[in-house]
């Protein structure tokens, strides 16, 4: 009994424990490309978002890296850029990155939001 305890933690309950088990690794040319009205990309964007935030360093980037990095965004709103992520595959949510610039025109913050 104890040794399929042991086996279940390790398969099931320690991945999901660990936070960066889901997505694909972040591509620049896939994420500005991506026609995320087409089925199979509908969760790209979200899917690498994973490896977006665990390896590129977004804050403290200007404007220009930005766009060189994720393209356009798909709004602007003042000092803000939001980026349309897809769905979340929890449900029917979709989710945004948003990119918040300080004076200086570089990544102050960050915000991803689900829902």
């Amino acid at each position: 009994m104890k040794n399929l305890f042991l086996l279940y933690f390790i398969f099931f309950l320690l991945p999901i424990s660990c936070g960066n088990i889901s997505g694909i690794p972040f591509d620049s040319e896939q994420w500005k490309n991506a026609n995320l009205n087409a089925e199979e990309n509908w969760s790209l964007r979200w899917d690498m978002m994973n490896s977006l935030r665990n390896d590129y360093e977004l804050v403290g980037k200007t404007k220009s890296e930005i766009i060189d990095l994720l393209g356009n965004p798909d709004n602007k709103v003042n000092n803000e850029f939001y980026y349309y992520l897809g769905y979340s595959k929890k449900g029917i949510n979709t989710g945004n990155l948003r990119l918040y610039f300080d004076s200086d025109e570089k990544v102050s913050s960050i915000k991803v939001t689900d829902g």
